[in-house]
C-alpha cells in the first residue's frame, strides 16, 4: 500500500536540531517561519536532495557519471519519499540565449510550425517565391556572360561536426574527384583529416564548366546530378567573380537572383549557426559606440569639450583644427552649443563627411598648411580604433563610450534575413515571438491555411496552444516569447517552469516550490494558489516555502519553524492543519494570520522635500507616463506583474539616475528626468550574489575582516613576532593552512561518485596554521571570530566602536543570525540583499542618497518584515530618498508614496493608475492595489 506520509526522523543538516516530522502525501504543505529558520534547510538541503539522491542511486553506475551525485543529507531516517521535482527562484540563468520562448518549448513549436507550412518569401524584394526545376537552373545559369568560370558543387554537409570519414569513401565510390571542405577544395584521392570537435561545410565538387552555347547539354547533366546530391540545392561557384549563387528545387527568386535554403527548423533557430543573424550571432544586441555617450551634454560646445573621447584636446591642436574647418564648412561654430549646430554639421561630426572633402588650413610648426580631406567621423574612427587595437587597455578606455543596442542587421529579431522572409498568416517567426501569449493564442486560432497545410499544421497547433494556455494559467500571459530569461524575476521564472509540469501531468511526484509568489501581485494571489491546487488534486504531494497569508490559507497542512533565526532556530514549532496555527501563541506566523500581530500604520506621512519628475517615460511597456517621487520619502512602486514597475524604475529611473551623475545628459532616450541635481549617489540593492566565490563572506563583503584583522596585528604577541594584517587573511599566503589554502576542505575526485569534501587534517577546518591560530584576543583565534553569529560578535567586540557600528547595521536589517565567514553562495537573494543594505548603511550618510530596492520582502517573514521597515524608515528621515518596487502589502502601507502602474500587465499595462498616499490610492476604484489596500488600512 501506498504511505499515506513522507516520516522524517533526525534531521540534522544546517541550523536543523534534530528534526522529526510527518509530511502528509498527495496534500498541499507549506513550510513557513522566520528567515533563517530553517525552512529551507528541511524543504530543499534536507526532503528533495535525499529524493534526488535515491533516484540518482536506482540507475546504473554507468549512467551517475553524466547526472552527477547528491550529498547524503545529514538525517537518520526518511521513509514514504517520491521521485522528486525542485522549481525555485534560480532556475533560468542568466544566458543571454534564453527566452521564455526557448524555455517553454513554445518557440520550438512555432519554428516547427514555420519550416513545414511557412510560405517562402523573397529577403530582398518581399515576393512570394516558389521552387525552382532544374531547367530554370540551367537558363539562370546559361544567361551568365559566355566564358564565365563555374564550379557546381552540391552542399551535402553544413555545420556539423564530425571527421566524416564514411561520407569521403561513399563519394570515391560514386566517382567524384574534388571535394570543397570549408571553404577549401581537396582531391578525394588524398587524405583529408577533420577535426571531429569542429563543425564542418562539405560540398562535392560535380562538374567545372566554362559557360558557351555547346556546354548547354552537359550543363543540364551536371546541375541535375548535383541537385540529386544536394537534397535539391546546387551551389554555383564563380571564382573569376568571387561570388556564389545559391540555387534550389524548393524556393527561389527570379528578380533578385535569390534563393532560400532549405526550410528546416534549424534556420528559424537563433541557436543555431543556420539560423542565426551573422552579425550578433543571434544574440539579437551589440555592442556599439552610442552617441549619447560620445556627446553626453549637449549644452556644452565642441570647444568646451562635448565630445567625450576627445574632451582632452586643445584647439590648437590638428584633430582641434579639423573640427573647427568642419564646423564652418557646416556653417557652425567651435563655440556653439552641440544641441545648437546645424544638423549637418552634427551628423558629420558623428558619422563623417562621406564622400564631402573638406578643406582646411592648419598651423604645422611656423608653416601654416591647407589640406582637402574626407572627415572619419568620430564614431567610424573609434569603431576603426577598437577593432585594430591589441592593447586591453585602450579597449577598455573605448569601452566606457559604447553600450549594447539592437543590432543593425537584424533589428534586434536575432535571425538571418532568409528566415525572417518566410511567413505564416502574413507574419514571420520573429513578430510571431514579440506577441505576449495572449494576443500569440489568439493568431494562432484564427489562423486561416490551405487544407492541406492545416492538416499538417493542426498538431503543432494543438501543442502549442497548450502551453499558452499554461502560461496564462499561472498569470504569465502578458510575456512575449522574445523576452530575455535573464530580465524575469524569480517568481515569474519560477511560474514558468510550473507551468511547464502543469503541462507533464505527472502522478504520485513530490514538487518542492520556493516562494512562487514572489514578483506576484495579490490579485493573482488565487490563481496560483489555483495552479497549486491542481497539482496536488492530479495527485502529487506539493511542499511550497512560502510567507504569504493566502497560500498559507490554502495549505492542507502548514509546517511552522523557529522560534527563531539561525541557531535560535531549526525547531518545528507547529505542524498541523492552518486551523489550529491561528490558535498556537506561540507561533509568530499564527499571530499575524489570526490578527494578533501587526505592523502598525505609521501615525504620520513623510512629505518630502522636493521631487524627482519624470517625464515622458516609454521603456518598454510605458506608455509616455509621468510621475512625480518625492525626496526625503519613502516610494513604493505598485502594479500588477508585467505592469511597468521594473521598467519606470530600474531601466528608466536607476539608468537615467547613473548617466546623470557620470557627467550626461539624459538617462532613456525620449525620457526627461528633472531634480536629480538635488541627487549626490544612487545606490542599487538588489538580489545579486555578494560573490560567486565559496572565499566570499559577510564578513568580506561588508568591510568587517579589516579592521579585525587589523585589531588582531595590533596585539602584543603578534607585533613580537612581526605578524602584519594580511597574516590573518585565509586568502594570502603565509597565515593561512597552506594544505588547504585557506578553504579548511580538501575535494577528493571519487569520479562516479560525487566529489568527497573531508576536513582538512592538517588545520581541522580552521583554515589558518598554528601559529597564526597562537594570536588570541580576549581567549578566541581569527577562526573562532569567523565562526560567531552577528550576535555572538555584538556582544564580543562591545569594546570597539568601528566594529560595533558595522555589525549593529547587520543586527538591524534581521542577519544577527548570520555567521561572519558564512559563504556568499550559500546566502538567499534575500539574505544578500539585506547585506548589500547593510552595508550601505555602515557608510557615512549624506542625507542625499537615492536607495532603489527591488522586493527586498523576498524571503522575509512578518516579523522580519517590520525590522526592515524600521531600516527603510532611518534612511528617509535622515534625508534619503527610497524607492521600492513591492507588492507586499505591509510595506506599502507603510510608504509615503505609492505609485500604482497597470490597470494590467503588458500591453494593457505601463499606465498610472493611481498615485499620492496609500489612502488616496485604495479610494481610486481603479486600482487593483488600492482594493487590497483598503482591508489593511481599515478603511
Amino acid at each position: 500500500m501506498e504511505p499515506k506520509v513522507i516520516s522524517i526522523r533526525g534531521a540534522r543538516m544546517h541550523n536543523l536540531k534534530n528534526v522529526d516530522l510527518d509530511i502528509p502525501r498527495n496534500r498541499l504543505v507549506v513550510f513557513t517561519g522566520l528567515s533563517g529558520s530553517g525552512k529551507s534547510t528541511l524543504a530543499f538541503d534536507t526532503l528533495y536532495a535525499e529524493c534526488q539522491r535515491r533516484y540518482v542511486e536506482s540507475l546504473s553506475t554507468y549512467a551517475r557519471q553524466f547526472l552527477g551525485q547528491m550529498e547524503k543529507p545529514e538525517v537518520d531516517l526518511m521513509e514514504g519519499l517520491s521521485p522528486a521535482v525542485s522549481i525555485e527562484q534560480r532556475t533560468t540563468g542568466r544566458n543571454p540565449r534564453s527566452t521564455v520562448g526557448t524555455i517553454t518549448e513554445i518557440h520550438d513549436h512555432l519554428r516547427l510550425l514555420f519550416a513545414r507550412v511557412g510560405l517562402p518569401h523573397c529577403p530582398g524584394c518581399g515576393r512570394a517565391i516558389k521552387a525552382q526545376p532544374v531547367e530554370e537552373m540551367v537558363n539562370q545559369l546559361m544567361a551568365l556572360p559566355e566564358g564565365t568560370k563555374l564550379v557546381l558543387l552540391a552542399p551535402l554537409v553544413a555545420g556539423r561536426k564530425g571527421e566524416h570519414h564514411e561520407l569521403f569513401s561513399r563519394l570515391r565510390k560514386e566517382g567524384f574527384v574534388r571535394v570543397r571542405v570549408d571553404g577549401v577544395q581537396h582531391n578525394l584521392d588524398e587524405e583529408i583529416g577533420l577535426d571531429r570537435a569542429k563543425r564542418h561545410t562539405i560540398e562535392v565538387v560535380v562538374d567545372r564548366i566554362v559557360v558557351k552555347e555547346s556546354v548547354r547539354r552537359r550543363l543540364a547533366d551536371s546541375v541535375a546530378t548535383a541537385v540529386g546530391r544536394g537534397d535539391g540545392l546546387l551551389l554555383a561557384s564563380l571564382p573569376d567573380e568571387g561570388r556564389e549563387m545559391l540555387l534550389s528545387e524548393h524556393a527561389a527568386c527570379p528578380h533578385c537572383n535569390l534563393s532560400l535554403p532549405e526550410l528546416t527548423p534549424q534556420l528559424f533557430s537563433f541557436n543555431s549557426p543556420s539560423g542565426a543573424c551573422p552579425q550578433c550571432g543571434g544574440l539579437g544586441v551589440r555592442l556599439l559606440f552610442d552617441p549619447e555617450l560620445i556627446v553626453p551634454d549637449h549644452d556644452l560646445s565642441v570647444e568646451q569639450g562635448a565630445i567625450a573621447p576627445w574632451r582632452k584636446r586643445s584647439a590648437e591642436t590638428y584633430t582641434g583644427q579639423v573640427l573647427a574647418a568642419l564646423l564652418a564648412h557646416y556653417g557652425g561654430e567651435p563655440a556653439t552649443p552641440f544641441r545648437s549646430l546645424p544638423e549637418g554639421a552634427r551628423q558629420a561630426l558623428l558619422f563623417g563627411s562621406g564622400s564631402e572633402k573638406i578643406r582646411f588650413t592648419y598651423q604645422h610648426k611656423s608653416r601654416r598648411l591647407t589640406a582637402e580631406e574626407v572627415f572619419e567621423g568620430i564614431i567610424p574612427q573609434l569603431e576603426r580604433r577598437y577593432r585594430e587595437t591589441t592593447s586591453e587597455l585602450i579597449r577598455e578606455e573605448l569601452g566606457a563610450f559604447m553600450a549594447e543596442r539592437a543590432c543593425p542587421a537584424c533589428a534586434g529579431h536575432r535571425l538571418r534575413p532568409e528566415a525572417l522572409a518566410v511567413r505564416v498568416g502574413g507574419e514571420n517567426i520573429a513578430a510571431l515571438a514579440a506577441l505576449d501569449a495572449e494576443r500569440l493564442r489568439a493568431f494562432l486560432a484564427d489562423l486561416r491555411l490551405p487544407v492541406r497545410q492545416a492538416k499538417i499544421a493542426r498538431p503543432i497547433l494543438r501543442e502549442t496552444d497548450l502551453r499558452l494556455s499554461f502560461l496564462a494559467k499561472v498569470g504569465l500571459g502578458y510575456l512575449s516569447l522574445d523576452r530575455r530569461a535573464s530580465t524575469l524575476s524569480g517568481g515569474e521564472a519560477q511560474r514558468i517552469r510550473l507551468a511547464s509540469q502543469i503541462g507533464a501531468a505527472l502522478v504520485g511526484v513530490l514538487y518542492v516550490l520556493d516562494e512562487p509568489s514572489i514578483g506576484l501581485h495579490q490579485r493573482d494571489n488565487q490563481r496560483l494558489i489555483e495552479t497549486l491546487v491542481s497539482l496536488r488534486d492530479q495527485g502529487n504531494t506539493v511542499v511550497v516555502v512560502e510567507h504569504d497569508s493566502d497560500t498559507i490559507r490554502a495549505a492542507d497542512h502548514v509546517v511552522d519553524m523557529g522560534p527563531g533565526a539561525g541557531r535560535h532556530g531549526g525547531e518545528v514549532l507547529f505542524s498541523g492543519p492552518v486551523e489550529k496555527l491561528l490558535q498556537n501563541h506561540e507561533s509568530l506566523t499564527g499571530g499575524y494570520l489570526s490578527g494578533r500581530l501587526a505592523i502598525p500604520v505609521p501615525r504620520r506621512r513623510r512629505q518630502g522635500h522636493g521631487a524627482i519628475f519624470i517625464e515622458n517615460a516609454r521603456t518598454n511597456n510605458l506608455q509616455a507616463i509621468t510621475v512625480s517621487l518625492p525626496l526625503g520619502a519613502m516610494t513604493c512602486v505598485t502594479g500588477v506583474s508585467g505592469s511597468g514597475k521594473s521598467s519606470l524604475v530600474i531601466e528608466t529611473l536607476l539608468a537615467g539616475a547613473r548617466r546623470v551623475l557620470r557627467g550626461g545628459e539624459r538617462g532613456v532616450a525620449g525620457t526627461t528626468i528633472q531634480g536629480l541635481e538635488q541627487i549626490d549617489k544612487v545606490i542599487d540593492i538588489d538580489q545579486s550574489p555578494i560573490g560567486r566565490s565559496p572565499r566570499s563572506n559577510p564578513a568580506t563583503y561588508t568591510g568587517l575582516l579589516a579592521p579585525i584583522r587589523e585589531l588582531f596585528a595590533r596585539l602584543p604577541e603578534a607585533r613580537a613576532r612581526g605578524y602584519r594584517p594580511g597574516r590573518f587573511s585565509f586568502n594570502v599566503k603565509g597565515g593561512r593552512c597552506e594544505a588547504c589554502e585557506g578553504d579548511g576542505v580538501k575535494r577528493i575526485a571519487m569520479h562516479f561518485l560525487p566529489d568527497l569534501y573531508v576536513t582538512c587534517e592538517a588545520c581541522n577546518g580552521r583554515r589558518f596554521n598554528r601559529e597564526t591560530l597562537d594570536i588570541l584576543y580576549r581567549g578566541e583565534s581569527m577562526a573562532d571570530v569567523l565562526e560567531m553569529t552577528v550576535e555572538e560578535a555584538l556582544s564580543f567586540f562591545r569594546a570597539i566602536p568601528a566594529l560595533q557600528a558595522k555589525l549593529q547595521t547587520l543586527a538591524d536589517v534581521g542577519l544577527s543570525y548570520v555567521t561572519l565567514g558564512q559563504s556568499a553562495v550559500t546566502l538567499s537573494g534575500g539574505e544578500a540583499q539585506r547585506i548589500k543594505l547593510a552595508r550601505e548603511l555602515a557608510r557615512r550618510a549624506t542625507g542625499r542618497t537615492l536607495y532603489i530596492l527591488d522586493e527586498p520582502t523576498t524571503g522575509l517573514h512578518p516579523a522580519d518584515i517590520r525590522q526592515l521597515l524600521l531600516v527603510l524608515g532611518k534612511l528617509a528621515d535622515s534625508g534619503n530618498t527610497v524607492v521600492v518596487i513591492e507588492h507586499n502589502l505591509d510595506v506599502i502601507k507603510c510608504a509615503d508614496h505609492l505609485i500604482d502602474l497597470g490597470p494590467e500587465g503588458g500591453r494593457h499595462g505601463g499606465q498610472v493608475v493611481a498615485s499620492g498616499t496609500p489612502e488616496q490610492v485604495a479610494a481610486t476604484t481603479e486600482s487593483h492595489t488600492g482594493f487590497f489596500l483598503q482591508t489593511v488600512l481599515n478603511l
